[in-house]
């Protein structure tokens, strides 16, 4: 085994290696101290120790990740080292480091665009997660099905909308205008009742508009749970695929 594949075997997560598994822990400490600043108006001097050790753990996984992509990416060696840089993943792992770059030099001091590029450092989880990367894999294996209910839950809200636009045609006392005095009002009104959210800054003061929200409520739980059992069964099959494949990788490594 090269030097390189050895490297490769580190920085992509594996839960049998050892190894692998204090890399993992090694980069979600460097995200949590790297997104840490942002939790906070001001800018301690210690932040700027926080920002240094991130990044220069973020600027070392990219190079290694770059130099041993081949192996990820099973396509031409030369093909996959001039291709990675635009893969999804990459693209945000470079945004990542342009903060630290900040720091270094004044020539890329845009404090604004900065703290939003901190904040992408967050979805670099996904990759040393495991239950994040779990859930991303049964979105993408049941989008779907997923697609579908989202689809139902918008022609739903669209319809309710319509309906409560329609009926509910009182005049708010405190305004002066129509309770809901657009659309997109009755539509931001659905939205809330559909997912039980029930903020209160908008709701029916007539009998039908009440009986129409009593319908849609309970309409509402029930698309709501849709997701959540899609989203549970697949969550309980990708782990028994993942556990089955490990304990073959054990027989043949016994082997």
């Amino acid at each position: 085994m090269g030097i390189r594949e050895k490297i490769n075997n580190v920085v992509e997560p594996r839960r049998e290696n050892k190894y692998s598994r204090s890399y993992d822990l090694i980069m979600l400490i460097a995200i949590a101290i790297g997104i840490y600043p942002l939790m906070f108006r001001n800018q301690y001097k210690l932040f700027w120790y926080f920002d240094i050790i991130s990044g220069v753990c973020f600027i070392v996984d990219y190079i290694l990740r770059w130099v041993t992509c081949d192996f990820r990416m099973k396509k031409n060696k030369w093909y996959s080292f001039a291709l990675y840089p635009f893969t999804p993943m990459a693209i945000i792992d470079l945004l990542s480091i342009l903060p630290t770059l900040n720091l270094l030099t004044p020539i890329f001091k845009v404090a604004r665009v900065s703290r939003l590029l901190k904040i992408l450092r967050i979805i670099k989880v996904i990759r040393y997660f495991e239950p994040l990367e779990i859930i991303l894999s049964v979105i993408r294996k049941q989008r779907v099905i997923l697609l579908t209910v989202l689809s139902l839950a918008l022609f739903y809200i669209f319809i309710t909308a319509m309906i409560m636009f329609n009926a509910e045609e009182d005049i708010n006392p405190e305004t002066g205008k129509y309770l809901f005095d657009n659309f997109f009002d009755a539509f931001y009104w659905a939205a809330c009742t559909l997912t039980t959210v029930g903020y209160g800054d908008l709701y029916p003061i007539s009998d039908t508009g009440r009986v129409i929200s009593i319908i849609s409520s309970m309409v509402g739980i029930a698309i709501i749970a849709l997701p959540s059992g899609i989203m549970t069964a697949g969550y309980m099959d990708e782990l028994k695929i993942r556990r089955e494949g490990q304990k073959m990788k054990k027989k043949k490594s016994e082997e």
